[in-house]
């Protein structure tokens, strides 16, 4: 599985995370997620007994208060990271979406999340994390080699 970001090291012990994300499409514009000024996919932890599509659901619903259909499954890439919230390194298995909007169900019910539409190839630009901007440039057909990575 690929990796993004930096290597895990030896001075911590990462716990597990899984994790769902979503490439959502709404015609030429995809919606994102805005935390603490950082544009992000929707989603995020897979709770214990929890389905993939499940959580899907429940995490783009939390922070962006929209419903969609998922199309298909577009791969899944791995990140070791410090989860500030929870205070502890993990080990991110993100598995990522391909999903088209349906209905903006209400206001995101997490209020540091903010919903973001913008067209398709700048969302792909401005997205933080390296693995999410190269799976969310292949969901709209941009080469991989095309995609510039920041190594974060």
């Amino acid at each position: 599985m690929r990796r993004f970001g930096p290597s895990p090291s030896m001075e911590h012990t990462y716990r597990d995370r899984p994790g769902v994300y979503a490439v959502i499409l709404g015609g030429a514009d995809m919606l994102l997620a805005e935390q603490n000024g950082e544009l992000l996919l929707p989603g995020g932890g897979i709770e214990p007994g929890e389905s993939v599509l499940a959580a899907l659901h429940r995490e783009i619903w939390e922070e962006t208060g929209w419903r969609v259909a998922p199309v298909r499954r577009l791969g899944a890439f791995r990140r070791y990271a410090w989860l500030r919230e929870e205070k502890y390194w993990c080990r991110k298995t993100a598995h990522l979406y391909l999903c088209r909007a349906v209905r903006r169900l209400g206001p995101p019910i997490e209020p540091d999340h903010t919903p973001v539409w913008m067209r398709a190839e700048l969302a792909v630009s401005r997205l933080e994390q390296d693995g999410e901007r190269l799976f969310a440039a292949r969901a709209i057909g941009i080469p991989e080699a095309a995609v510039q990575l920041r190594g974060i």
